[in-house]
């Protein structure tokens, strides 16, 4: 059961607001596709510290998936922060069953 803190967003709403940053190159929200590795709250300012990471490390989109998670939280909580995870590293066995439906619905076949 997840504490209720007020003035917290829970984060079970934040992680519904992050399916709307999707990740350019495949087209599937960053949640379905296991891309978020933890959501919290510091206990040092209360910002929301959210950890991802990306298909590969080479990536070169990290500056629009940061603008993406701006908009998608600006009405969700005031302060946050983005910390890029490589390890461990992302693998296709971390995309959900409605991420897997995604991707056949684009035409890719997983």
């Amino acid at each position: 059961m997840t504490e209720i803190v007020p003035g917290r967003t829970a984060l079970e709403d934040v992680e519904e607001a992050l399916k709307d940053v999707i990740d350019p190159e495949l087209g599937v929200n960053v949640v379905d596709l296991g891309l978020l590795y933890g959501l919290k709250y510091s206990d040092d300012d209360g910002a929301l510290l959210i950890d991802m990471t990306l298909t590969t490390a080479a990536c070169p989109l990290t500056d629009v998936l940061e603008e993406q998670v701006g908009k998608a939280l600006e009405s969700v909580v005031d302060d946050w922060r983005l910390n890029w995870v490589w390890m461990p590293p992302w693998g296709p066995e971390r995309i959900t069953d409605d991420g897997k439906d995604q991707m056949r619905a684009l035409g890719f076949n997983i």
